[in-house]
């Protein structure tokens, strides 16, 4: 499988850019914004094509040509501030659901937040990016692609567990950035994932298992 990975220089890109290529199944193709990226990338082997989130559906949906599956895993980062973040985490996801859509790929999957589903759940520290996230996962539930929302809690830089709690619901937690990565591998490898928007934190039950009981 062709994976377009939008976000691919973030830390959750990069885990996910690496577990592709381990596993021998798929083939990562790393969106970056900047030729140094680009090149960063392609030392690694990996396949790497240049597009701007700001910029046009045009211009992703030609980076989108010959991917099986998109993944958007891109966010403006927490030092921005609600303009950017409503450009990249809002515009930007459904410029990258429009784009795939425009380059016929039909299998998609977003990197969300814990709880934005839920407007009381969201931060009061910055609403402006739980109003993002929850408008952009509704624009793809209703696109007509073959979805996954993937809601993860607070992300850590810790090791992997390779074990999750996975609910359509569930309270605030953490979860490595690492794990977060497997779960989009395995959501990409279970078509039981398609239409399904979860919150995922870390917990005790292995990846796969926790996404088949969903």
């Amino acid at each position: 499988m062709n994976v377009l990975i939008i976000g691919a220089n973030g830390q959750i890109g990069r885990h996910l850019v690496r577990k592709l290529q381990e596993s021998n199944k798929h083939n990562a193709i790393a969106m970056v914004r900047s030729d140094e990226q680009k090149a960063a990338f392609e030392e690694q082997g990996v396949q790497a094509v240049l597009a701007d989130l700001e910029g046009s559906i045009d211009e992703i949906a030609r980076a989108a040509e010959g991917a099986d599956a998109v993944v958007f895993t891109a966010g403006s980062g927490g030092h921005t501030g609600a303009d950017k973040t409503m450009m990249i985490d809002l515009d930007g996801a459904i410029k990258s659901v429009e784009a795939a859509k425009q380059a016929g790929v039909r299998r998609f999957i977003m990197v969300s937040a814990i709880g934005v589903h839920h407007r009381e759940l969201w931060m009061e520290s910055a609403p402006y990016y739980s109003a993002a996230k929850h408008y952009a996962d509704i624009w793809l539930e209703q696109s007509g692609l073959d979805y996954t929302i993937v809601r993860p809690g607070g992300l850590i830089n810790e090791p992997g567990t390779g074990k999750v709690t996975a609910a359509v619901d569930l309270d605030r937690g953490r979860i490595s950035r690492e794990d977060v990565a497997e779960a989009i591998l395995a959501s990409l490898e279970n078509p039981h994932t398609i239409g399904k928007a979860f919150d995922m934190i870390s917990g005790g039950t292995p990846i796969m298992e926790a996404l088949n009981a969903l």
